[in-house]
């Protein structure tokens, strides 16, 4: 803990009625308990648990942080932990097949942002309790696992819908996937604390520890778990899914991917990420594109500022509006004769020969200036050109 000061407990009725109900899908053992306890201004500790599996948080990340961060403002003690030892194994829920496994270095460099980006969207950071749970996990020895593992049952274990689907289609179920939620489960009884959250995802997961209170400490843990900001195609955005929002994109990044998002998911965008009111499904569809460009100044707004969001929508409006280019798009170098194809994925604008030929495939790189749609896979480099990469990458290639 950074500071000392304890802010006073808040027993605002509506307040804490908007932590509970905005943006979340459940509260365990029921919202009724939970609000009763914070209204008779009893001081509880909440923690958000995030694994460091990639470089950046995200939007998806943002929603429990958000959470937390409110409750801080409510006057709760927070905790922002960090699961460095349980990224290592790998939450396996939703993966139909074994996650691969990081080791701890590659775990430290994923989260080495992570502090900056997350206790920026709480009113008092220095109090934020900021802890990585392999400081107890690490420590614990065969005998402490048995222990522990004695008080989850087999059947409990593998309840879960994406075990019991994997089992069904025989596919292979490691004993340490089955153990993720016993270890995420041990970190609330490691910290002692009063409650959870997390998305709706890791319901599961919380529940177990939830499980592990009641046993090893004979507590109550309430958890909350926040609704997902899901995709037109009914995936939840995330790092997995490739479509994610990192909360360290450029303000331009930011805003262009937010447009690109369906009208669907416009309310769910209100309601999950921002503060101010949730326009109706009629006003919505009375004019989309008004309200997706409010959305996406929001969201830049949030984790950046106001002016950030101000420029990122004139840039955006120059592009789409105006038909014109960034001012300051990257530029490549490509060997006159080269494929153009070899020097995009050299330089990371192009995952790799595969992601090339899906966007060959899909008529997704045209020629500024002509408009003209690249076919050829093996087109080479003789002449400058600056390249749109679908509807809003932008790309100078400098032939020498």
């Amino acid at each position: 803990m950074f500071g000392l000061t304890k802010p006073e407990v808040i027993k605002d009725e509506k307040k804490i009625e908007e932590v509970l109900t905005r943006g979340v899908e459940a509260v365990f053992p029921n919202k009724d308990f939970l609000k009763s306890r914070m209204m008779k201004g009893e001081r509880l500790t909440f923690y958000s648990g995030i694994d460091p599996t990639g470089p950046s948080l995200h939007l998806g990340h943002l929603m429990p942080i958000k959470k937390l961060a409110q409750l801080q403002g409510l006057g709760h003690e927070v905790i922002f932990l960090i699961g460095d030892f349980t990224a290592m194994v790998g939450d396996p829920t939703d993966k139909m097949a074994m996650r691969k496994k990081l080791s701890h270095e590659e775990v430290m460099r994923n989260c080495k942002g992570y502090k900056k980006q997350a206790l920026k969207f709480f009113p008092f950071p220095r109090e934020v309790l900021l802890k990585y749970n392999s400081e107890w996990l690490e420590k614990m020895s065969f005998k402490d696992v048995l222990e522990l593992a004695s008080h989850i049952t087999h059947a409990q274990a593998i309840k879960r819908d994406m075990f019991q689907e994997r089992i069904n289609q025989g596919k292979d179920l490691f004993l340490h996937e089955v153990m993720y939620p016993v270890m995420q489960g041990y970190d609330s009884v490691a910290m002692d604390v009063d409650g959870e959250i997390g998305g709706n995802d890791q319901t599961f997961n919380m529940l177990v520890g939830r499980d592990l209170m009641k046993k090893i400490k004979s507590k109550e843990k309430f958890v909350i778990a926040t609704k997902l900001l899901i995709d037109s195609s009914g995936k939840k955005m995330g790092k997995t899914e490739g479509n994610m929002v990192a909360l360290d994109d450029s303000p331009e990044e930011i805003f262009g991917k937010v447009m690109s998002w369906s009208d669907g998911l416009i309310i769910p965008g209100f309601e999950l990420i921002t503060d101010i009111v949730i326009p109706t499904a009629d006003e919505v569809n009375a004019n989309p594109k008004q309200f997706k460009t409010s959305l996406a100044k929001e969201v830049v707004k949030l984790i950046y500022d106001e002016e950030s969001a101000k420029k990122a929508h004139e840039s955006f409006e120059k592009i789409f509006s105006g038909n014109g280019i960034p001012e300051n798009i990257q530029e490549i170098k490509a060997p006159h004769g080269s494929h153009i194809k070899d020097a995009l994925v050299q330089s990371g604008i192009v995952s790799s020969n595969a992601d090339w030929r899906r966007l060959i495939d899909g008529n997704a790189i045209s020629v500024v200036g002509t408009d003209e749609v690249i076919k050829d896979p093996f087109i080479k480099a003789e002449r400058d050109m600056t390249l749109r990469i679908g509807k809003k990458r932008f790309v100078k290639v400098v032939v020498k």
